[in-house]
């Protein structure tokens, strides 16, 4: 059976920060706001929706750690490299958000012409900006 991805929920410890991230975010990669609220935000693009949501009071206490068993990262794969490059100076720079792993660079460890960008949202959750060539 062929499926494909229909939907992200992350919850976030603060939402007063973290849902303005994330509508930048959204906005930036052209997704539109679904649903909202002062607790949550549903965007999608047509094919991929993500939930952003407020973490109920009684798991606060519960750190996320993405090296811990669960969600280690999410990527968004871009057409360019110049695209990457593209989103560092008008998302990251403009936002004052801290690339990881030295900035965007080629990964040859991962592919032959991976060509990336890592950062982390408000509650550090990672998020990759992905070149791969087609014909490699």
């Amino acid at each position: 059976m062929k499926t494909s991805l229909y939907h992200i929920q992350l919850n976030v410890s603060n939402p007063k920060v973290s849902l303005p991230f994330y509508k930048k975010l959204f906005s930036y990669f052209e997704y539109k706001i679904i649903d909202e609220s002062e607790n949550h935000i549903g965007a999608s693009n047509g094919l991929t929706d993500f939930w952003i949501i407020s973490t109920e009071k009684k798991h606060l206490d519960k750190k996320f750690h993405r090296k811990s068993t669960g969600l280690n990262h999410i990527s968004f794969k871009v057409s360019s490299k110049e695209k990457v490059d593209i989103f560092v100076n008008d998302f990251l720079k403009k936002n004052k958000i801290k690339p990881l792993y030295d900035g965007a660079k080629e990964f040859p460890e991962y592919r032959e012409g991976y060509y990336a960008v890592y950062f982390e949202d408000p509650d550090r959750i990672k998020f990759e900006v992905t070149y791969i060539p087609q014909n490699k």
